[in-house]
């Protein structure tokens, strides 16, 4: 059989789940489940990281639709979205030792080239007019000096990320800590990221949502966006 070519390729959605033991935790210490009760549309970016076919995979692919839903609903109640790729600045050498050359190279040129709409997933609808498009040269959106996310999100008075996009374990992980640290309100789309099995996607989500950041499914953040629209 042959293989199938990356329009059949399969999609496939994470068993995701936080443990009850954390829900009670959280619970406990604040007297809800989840931290942000409410979202202000005016106040707050969709941010997509790392949503480029490089990075594919049936977990990836899975996810798609739900960040488009998510990116219309942003820019309906008058919110941010924000596309974020990855750069292909020189590599330092620390880096280089760490993965080798030839992979240090594979991961640089991993957001490949020309106009950053472009590299996107065709399946994307971009409003060029309206969405920010960045580079990143970290792993997380939110490292100070190596991307120009967290300066641009001051500069229009975003308090809240909605962080989507690939993988889990990685930069979406690396970018919501970050956020967190600057004082962001952080939500992490639980079925809107992607890793390569569900123990690692939820191992992240795990630890995300108990100490960086809320974690809900696209419905329920939908329900936050419309309401504070």
């Amino acid at each position: 059989m042959n293989a199938p070519s990356p329009a059949e390729a399969p999609a496939l959605l994470h068993a995701w789940s936080v443990p009850q033991r954390e829900y009670d935790r959280q619970e406990e210490r604040r007297g809800r489940r989840h931290a942000y009760t409410r979202l202000d549309p005016a106040r707050a970016a969709l941010v997509v990281i790392d949503m480029v076919p490089f990075f594919d995979g049936p977990y990836a692919r899975g996810i798609i639709p739900q960040i488009q839903t998510l990116a219309g609903a942003m820019r309906q109640a008058g919110g941010l979205v924000a596309w974020v790729l990855p750069g292909s600045g020189r590599p330092s050498a620390a880096r280089a030792e760490f993965y080798g050359p030839e992979i240090a190279e594979l991961f640089r040129t991993s957001g490949g080239s020309g106009p950053l709409a472009g590299r996107l997933w065709p399946q994307f609808t971009v409003d060029e007019d309206r969405d920010l498009l960045v580079e990143k040269a970290a792993a997380s959106a939110f490292f100070p000096g190596l991307s120009p996310l967290p300066d641009l999100l001051a500069e229009r008075g975003i308090d809240t990320v909605v962080v989507c996009g690939v993988v889990t374990d990685v930069c979406v992980a690396g970018s919501a800590r970050d956020a967190f640290t600057l004082g962001l309100r952080v939500i992490v789309v639980a079925d809107g990221t992607a890793a390569g099995s569900d123990e690692v996607h939820n191992a992240t989500l795990r630890t995300l949502y108990r100490s960086f950041g809320d974690v809900r499914p696209t419905a329920e953040v939908l329900d936050l966006i419309r309401a504070g629209w």
